[in-house]
């Protein structure tokens, strides 16, 4: 017998919480990316291969010019959309330097926890902050 359901696809991502001054780096994803426009924790996709750590360190370069120190795991929520499911890794992370050039983001802030709901996250980063900082 067929299983009418398809599986769906998984996708690793992983995310960088990164805190100064009380303050969390977030990014505004670009208007021609999936869920355009809606902010989240700065990171990406895992390629095959690649550690965790090493994607992080490459998504942050390619979308901040940013190089980081990547720390513990601290959460990790899974996440299903229409076609796939996303299981977001987000990693303690800390910047090597203050300078940030925004390459593949369309804007980044620097917010507090109290400011997050004035930000229209990803569903993936809602549950994460949710379950990390106890946000509702």
């Amino acid at each position: 017998m067929i299983d009418p359901t398809p599986s769906r696809r998984t996708i690793r991502v992983v995310a960088a919480v990164v805190q100064k001054n009380e303050r969390y780096l977030i990014t505004q994803r670009r208007p021609n990316a999936v869920l355009p426009l809606l902010w989240e924790f700065p990171g990406g996709k895992v390629e095959p291969g690649e550690s965790d750590a090493d994607a992080l360190r490459r998504e942050m370069n390619e979308r901040l010019g940013a190089d980081v120190e990547v720390g513990q795991l601290i959460s990790f929520v899974s996440h299903p959309y229409e076609h796939y499911t996303v299981d977001l890794h987000l990693y303690e992370c800390r910047l090597k330097s203050d300078t940030l050039l925004p390459r593949a983001v369309n804007a980044f802030q620097w917010v507090t926890s109290g400011e997050f709901d004035r930000y229209p996250f990803t569903p993936a980063d809602e549950a994460s902050m949710t379950k990390l900082l106890g946000v509702t």
